[in-house]
């Protein structure tokens, strides 16, 4: 396969991917708003910073609101990051790679585009803002089942899967930063007195309150839900889960080379030194240092993927 073509694969489910996780962390952002007394219009800067558009939105607006935090993420023309964005360069990508995918997937690529270009056609309203979100993951749902459905399980597929999953394990770390951000001042009070209420958000927007629940019942608290959402392999938003089946894919592409990519080292890596150890000593480390340092190896990890396979040849 050429590298343009695995660059286009590899970024077009990305950006789908990053659209649905920014969706979701709006909705992360929202709910602990809602739980928060006095003015919740400087807790969006905390959004902001887990999505790492703060400094983008600074140059744009002089202060700082809930409408226009929204706003920016949703639609903004000047934040590559966005919804809209995301979206369109996906369906950009989905161009450019068009005889590597099926028709269901382009078909269903082109209606998450038409769709989001008609809901975030004007400022979405506070009371729309639920269903317009609800809209956006629905769409980028249909893409992934289409993939499922219609790709052949071979290194198109793996490239598509490399994209999606490492996607997903940086906004699964965004958001749990998120609940960092708004709730505590200091990294060394993680794990103290946490608000179960704003716990209970985060896993609503990762689509994981309903596994949790019948794992752990009501009985589960804040390490038990950190320990579901970063060790726990059979929560598919799960850091675990999702570094488990990037080494799978990269595994396949490598499949009879005499050694391994160093990428798919890398991976190993992180496996080995972040996802191999209790919950415990993960918050003794330091929950919020912990997710920056996980976030940092995934931006090496892609870099090398790029690397590896030549994305720009």
């Amino acid at each position: 396969m050429l590298g343009k073509t695995a660059n286009g694969l590899f970024w077009m489910y990305r950006y789908l991917e990053r659209a649905e996780n920014t969706a979701r962390l709006i909705e992360a952002g929202q709910r602990i708003a809602l739980t928060r007394l006095g003015d919740s219009d400087r807790e969006w800067r905390s959004v902001l910073e887990s999505a790492a558009v703060w400094r983008s939105y600074q140059t744009v607006h002089e202060d700082l609101s809930k409408d226009t935090a929204i706003d920016f993420l949703l639609r903004s023309r000047d934040n590559t990051s966005s919804v809209m964005s995301c979206i369109a360069s996906a369906r950009q990508n989905a161009r450019l790679v068009r005889t590597a995918i099926t028709g269901e997937v382009w078909e269903a690529t082109n209606a998450a585009y038409m769709n989001a270009r008609d809901i975030l056609a004007r400022k979405v309203s506070e009371r729309d803002l639920p269903a317009a979100l609800g809209s956006i993951r629905q769409n980028a749902a249909l893409v992934r089942g289409m993939t499922h459905g219609t790709m052949l399980r071979n290194e198109i597929y793996d490239f598509a899967r490399m994209g999606t999953f490492l996607e997903r394990a940086d906004n699964t770390a965004r958001i749990l930063d998120v609940k960092y951000y708004v709730l505590l001042p200091s990294a060394r009070a993680v794990g103290t007195s946490l608000d179960n209420v704003q716990w209970e958000t985060i896993l609503r927007s990762l689509s994981a309150r309903g596994g949790f629940r019948m794992e752990y019942g009501s009985r589960g608290g804040p390490r038990e839900i950190t320990k579901f959402l970063i060790l726990d392999k059979r929560m598919p938003r799960s850091l675990a889960f999702c570094v488990s089946k990037l080494q799978d894919n990269l595994r396949y592409l490598g499949a009879g080379n005499s050694t391994p990519a160093p990428s798919l080292q890398l991976v190993g890596q992180i496996e080995r030194k972040y996802l191999c150890h209790d919950v415990d000593a993960i918050f003794d480390y330091g929950l919020h240092d912990f997710i920056q340092n996980i976030l940092d190896q995934l931006a090496d990890l892609s870099r090398q993927i790029e690397v590896d396979y030549r994305f720009n040849e």
